[in-house]
């Protein structure tokens, strides 16, 4: 599992960490449907320090679909 949040995504450093821990989470709980594949969760546009909220829910949603077209392959 690898986290891609860079300078640009998010400024401050305390940010960057929030969301990571708080994806970190997420996975954490889809990990048994997941662990057949190399996931990378990266961070294209910038986000606000208030929006960390809202882009752990977007990295949720993605995480659910990853995890039934993982159980669909099988």
């Amino acid at each position: 599992m690898g986290y891609v949040i860079g300078r640009k995504a998010m400024p401050r450093a305390v940010d960057r960490n929030r969301l990571r821990r708080r994806l970190r989470e997420i996975v954490r709980a889809a990990r048994p449907a997941l662990d057949a594949y190399d996931v990378i969760l990266r961070v294209r546009s910038a986000v606000v320090a208030a929006d960390v909220d809202a882009a752990a829910q977007e990295g949720a949603r993605l995480v659910a679909r990853a995890t039934t077209r993982a159980a669909d392959a099988t």
